[in-house]
Protein backbone atom coordinates (compact mmCIF):
# COMPACT_ATOMS: atom_id res chain seq x y z
CA UNK A 1 0.00 0.00 0.00
CA UNK A 2 2.90 2.21 0.99
CA UNK A 3 4.48 1.50 -2.50
CA UNK A 4 1.22 2.39 -4.34
CA UNK A 5 1.35 5.78 -2.53
CA UNK A 6 4.84 6.75 -3.63
CA UNK A 7 4.11 5.51 -7.47
CA UNK A 8 0.59 7.50 -7.31
CA UNK A 9 2.95 10.91 -5.87
CA UNK A 10 5.45 10.45 -8.20
CA UNK A 11 3.11 10.56 -11.65
CA UNK A 12 2.33 14.50 -11.44
CA UNK A 13 5.92 15.24 -10.84
CA UNK A 14 7.31 13.39 -14.55
CA UNK A 15 5.49 12.45 -17.65
CA UNK A 16 2.15 12.26 -16.58
CA UNK A 17 1.45 15.47 -14.79
CA UNK A 18 -1.89 17.68 -15.64
CA UNK A 19 -0.72 20.44 -17.90
CA UNK A 20 -3.39 23.49 -18.80
CA UNK A 21 -4.19 22.11 -22.36
CA UNK A 22 -7.66 21.36 -22.74
CA UNK A 23 -7.74 17.35 -24.01
CA UNK A 24 -10.71 17.66 -26.92
CA UNK A 25 -9.63 14.33 -28.01
CA UNK A 26 -11.11 10.58 -26.95
CA UNK A 27 -8.71 7.67 -26.80
CA UNK A 28 -10.12 4.54 -28.79
CA UNK A 29 -10.48 2.50 -25.64
CA UNK A 30 -12.03 -1.26 -26.22
CA UNK A 31 -10.87 -3.61 -23.67
CA UNK A 32 -12.19 -6.52 -25.29
CA UNK A 33 -10.20 -6.04 -28.89
CA UNK A 34 -7.82 -8.55 -28.65
CA UNK A 35 -6.32 -7.62 -31.76
CA UNK A 36 -5.56 -3.84 -30.19
CA UNK A 37 -4.98 -5.26 -27.00
CA UNK A 38 -2.15 -7.36 -28.70
CA UNK A 39 -1.08 -4.99 -30.63
CA UNK A 40 -0.21 -2.20 -27.84
CA UNK A 41 1.11 -4.43 -25.05
CA UNK A 42 4.06 -5.27 -28.03
CA UNK A 43 4.02 -1.31 -28.15
CA UNK A 44 4.35 -0.57 -24.35
CA UNK A 45 6.84 -3.46 -23.62
CA UNK A 46 9.40 -2.82 -27.14
CA UNK A 47 9.27 1.15 -25.72
CA UNK A 48 7.52 1.96 -22.67
CA UNK A 49 9.81 -0.69 -20.47
CA UNK A 50 12.73 0.50 -21.05
CA UNK A 51 12.56 3.56 -19.00
CA UNK A 52 9.30 2.59 -16.65
CA UNK A 53 8.23 0.29 -15.17
CA UNK A 54 4.89 -1.96 -14.80
CA UNK A 55 5.09 -3.54 -11.30
CA UNK A 56 1.44 -4.47 -10.49
CA UNK A 57 1.56 -6.27 -13.81
CA UNK A 58 2.33 -9.66 -14.51
CA UNK A 59 3.50 -11.22 -18.29
CA UNK A 60 0.70 -14.45 -17.44
CA UNK A 61 -2.02 -11.49 -17.69
CA UNK A 62 -1.23 -11.12 -21.60
CA UNK A 63 -2.90 -14.56 -21.69
CA UNK A 64 -6.00 -13.19 -21.03
CA UNK A 65 -5.98 -10.99 -24.50
CA UNK A 66 -5.58 -14.14 -26.60
CA UNK A 67 -1.51 -14.13 -26.71
CA UNK A 68 -0.05 -17.71 -26.19
CA UNK A 69 2.40 -18.83 -23.56
CA UNK A 70 4.66 -19.32 -26.72
CA UNK A 71 4.21 -15.92 -28.14
CA UNK A 72 4.92 -13.75 -25.07
CA UNK A 73 7.95 -16.24 -24.17
CA UNK A 74 9.90 -15.46 -27.46
CA UNK A 75 8.08 -12.24 -28.44
CA UNK A 76 7.97 -10.32 -25.16
CA UNK A 77 9.98 -11.55 -22.21
CA UNK A 78 12.77 -9.13 -22.52
CA UNK A 79 13.22 -7.95 -18.92
CA UNK A 80 11.83 -10.59 -16.58
CA UNK A 81 13.06 -15.18 -16.84
CA UNK A 82 9.28 -16.42 -16.01
CA UNK A 83 5.71 -15.69 -17.59
CA UNK A 84 4.69 -15.59 -14.21
CA UNK A 85 7.27 -12.09 -13.15
CA UNK A 86 6.32 -8.94 -13.34
CA UNK A 87 6.83 -6.06 -15.87
CA UNK A 88 10.17 -4.59 -14.42
CA UNK A 89 11.74 -1.81 -15.90
CA UNK A 90 15.00 -2.03 -18.11
CA UNK A 91 16.45 0.71 -17.52
CA UNK A 92 18.53 0.96 -13.83
CA UNK A 93 15.99 3.98 -12.21
CA UNK A 94 19.56 5.68 -11.01
CA UNK A 95 21.02 6.08 -14.25
CA UNK A 96 17.63 7.00 -15.01
CA UNK A 97 17.39 9.82 -12.58
CA UNK A 98 20.65 10.93 -13.60
CA UNK A 99 19.23 11.64 -17.41
CA UNK A 100 16.24 12.87 -17.16
CA UNK A 101 16.35 14.53 -13.22
CA UNK A 102 13.69 12.11 -12.35
CA UNK A 103 12.82 8.51 -12.03
CA UNK A 104 10.30 7.29 -14.28
CA UNK A 105 7.22 6.74 -12.71
CA UNK A 106 4.83 3.50 -13.05
CA UNK A 107 2.99 3.37 -15.49
CA UNK A 108 0.99 0.28 -14.34
CA UNK A 109 -1.99 3.03 -13.21
CA UNK A 110 -1.25 5.56 -15.38
CA UNK A 111 -4.94 5.40 -16.85
CA UNK A 112 -6.60 5.03 -13.39
CA UNK A 113 -4.54 8.33 -12.21
CA UNK A 114 -4.76 10.61 -15.59
CA UNK A 115 -7.47 9.30 -17.71
CA UNK A 116 -7.05 7.51 -21.46
CA UNK A 117 -8.11 10.52 -23.27
CA UNK A 118 -4.84 12.46 -21.16
CA UNK A 119 -2.53 9.82 -22.26
CA UNK A 120 -3.27 9.67 -25.72
CA UNK A 121 -3.29 13.27 -25.91
CA UNK A 122 0.09 13.66 -24.68
CA UNK A 123 1.51 10.92 -26.75
CA UNK A 124 0.44 13.17 -29.75
CA UNK A 125 1.44 16.42 -28.10
CA UNK A 126 5.36 16.22 -28.96
CA UNK A 127 7.19 19.27 -30.49
CA UNK A 128 10.82 20.12 -31.17
CA UNK A 129 11.95 22.74 -28.28
CA UNK A 130 15.28 23.59 -28.05
CA UNK A 131 14.89 25.44 -25.40
CA UNK A 132 14.17 22.09 -23.54
CA UNK A 133 17.43 19.87 -22.16
CA UNK A 134 15.92 16.59 -24.14
CA UNK A 135 14.99 18.63 -27.37
CA UNK A 136 10.81 18.15 -27.10
CA UNK A 137 8.06 19.84 -25.33
CA UNK A 138 4.82 18.67 -24.87
CA UNK A 139 1.59 20.77 -25.59
CA UNK A 140 -0.55 18.65 -22.91
CA UNK A 141 2.89 18.89 -20.31
CA UNK A 142 4.76 21.99 -21.02
CA UNK A 143 8.72 21.53 -20.30
CA UNK A 144 8.13 17.58 -20.21
CA UNK A 145 11.24 15.58 -18.64
CA UNK A 146 10.61 12.55 -21.30
CA UNK A 147 12.06 12.44 -24.73
CA UNK A 148 10.13 11.47 -27.42
CA UNK A 149 10.69 8.38 -27.71
CA UNK A 150 8.54 7.60 -31.03
CA UNK A 151 9.93 10.38 -32.86
CA UNK A 152 10.76 8.20 -35.91
CA UNK A 153 7.18 6.83 -36.00
CA UNK A 154 5.08 10.40 -35.69
CA UNK A 155 8.43 12.46 -36.95
CA UNK A 156 8.50 16.01 -35.75
CA UNK A 157 5.92 18.43 -34.91
CA UNK A 158 6.33 22.05 -34.62
CA UNK A 159 4.06 24.65 -32.65
CA UNK A 160 2.54 27.30 -33.84
CA UNK A 161 2.84 29.78 -31.38
CA UNK A 162 0.33 31.83 -33.00
CA UNK A 163 -2.45 29.43 -34.01
CA UNK A 164 -1.02 27.00 -30.80
CA UNK A 165 -1.70 24.31 -33.03
CA UNK A 166 0.80 21.67 -34.25
CA UNK A 167 2.48 21.49 -37.25
CA UNK A 168 4.00 18.19 -38.70
CA UNK A 169 7.79 19.65 -40.18
CA UNK A 170 9.11 16.58 -40.54
CA UNK A 171 7.21 13.53 -41.78
CA UNK A 172 7.77 10.04 -39.80
CA UNK A 173 6.99 6.42 -40.69
CA UNK A 174 3.89 6.18 -40.19
CA UNK A 175 1.30 8.53 -41.63
CA UNK A 176 -1.05 10.90 -38.77
CA UNK A 177 -3.79 8.53 -38.99
CA UNK A 178 -1.55 5.44 -38.58
CA UNK A 179 0.43 7.15 -35.74
CA UNK A 180 -2.85 7.93 -34.09
CA UNK A 181 -4.17 4.48 -34.50
CA UNK A 182 -0.50 2.76 -33.14
CA UNK A 183 -0.93 5.14 -29.94
CA UNK A 184 -4.35 4.72 -29.84
CA UNK A 185 -3.70 0.48 -29.55
CA UNK A 186 -0.82 1.86 -26.55
CA UNK A 187 -3.33 3.44 -24.72
CA UNK A 188 -5.66 1.09 -24.96
CA UNK A 189 -3.44 -2.12 -23.71
CA UNK A 190 -2.40 0.58 -20.95
CA UNK A 191 -6.00 0.78 -20.19
CA UNK A 192 -6.73 -2.52 -19.82
CA UNK A 193 -3.70 -3.00 -17.64
CA UNK A 194 -4.67 -0.76 -15.19
CA UNK A 195 -7.54 -2.86 -14.46
CA UNK A 196 -7.14 -6.16 -15.88
CA UNK A 197 -10.59 -7.94 -14.39
CA UNK A 198 -13.05 -5.05 -15.56
CA UNK A 199 -14.19 -7.40 -18.50
CA UNK A 200 -14.78 -10.56 -16.31
CA UNK A 201 -16.20 -7.77 -13.74
CA UNK A 202 -18.18 -6.30 -15.53
CA UNK A 203 -19.72 -9.89 -17.09
CA UNK A 204 -20.08 -10.77 -13.29
CA UNK A 205 -21.96 -7.68 -13.00
CA UNK A 206 -24.39 -8.28 -15.65
CA UNK A 207 -24.84 -12.12 -13.99
CA UNK A 208 -25.51 -10.93 -10.69
CA UNK A 209 -28.41 -8.14 -11.84
CA UNK A 210 -29.86 -10.76 -13.77
CA UNK A 211 -30.10 -13.31 -10.82
CA UNK A 212 -30.95 -10.49 -8.21
CA UNK A 213 -33.71 -9.17 -10.11
CA UNK A 214 -35.13 -13.13 -10.73
CA UNK A 215 -35.05 -13.40 -7.19
CA UNK A 216 -36.72 -10.21 -7.07
CA UNK A 217 -39.70 -11.45 -8.78
CA UNK A 218 -39.76 -14.72 -7.03
CA UNK A 219 -39.71 -12.80 -3.58
CA UNK A 220 -42.75 -10.93 -5.02
CA UNK A 221 -44.68 -14.23 -5.77
CA UNK A 222 -43.50 -15.66 -2.80
CA UNK A 223 -44.59 -12.44 -0.58
CA UNK A 224 -48.06 -12.85 -2.36
CA UNK A 225 -48.63 -15.85 -1.81
CA UNK A 226 -47.84 -15.91 2.12
CA UNK A 227 -50.08 -12.67 2.56
CA UNK A 228 -53.41 -13.44 0.29
CA UNK A 229 -55.24 -14.52 3.09
CA UNK A 230 -54.13 -11.97 5.59
CA UNK A 231 -56.80 -8.85 4.80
Amino acid sequence: MKKLLIITLWLPMFALAAGGVDIKVQAPINVNDHASLQRGARTFINNCLNCHSANYMRYNRLLDIGLSKQEIEENLLFAADKIGDTMQVAMDPADAKKWFGVAPPDLTLAVRAKGADWIYAYMRGFYKDDTTPSGWNNVVFDKVAMPHVLYELQGEQVLNHETHALELAKPGKLSPSEYNAYVGDLVNYMAYMAEPAKAQRQRIGLWVLLFLGVLLVLMKKLKAAYWKDIK
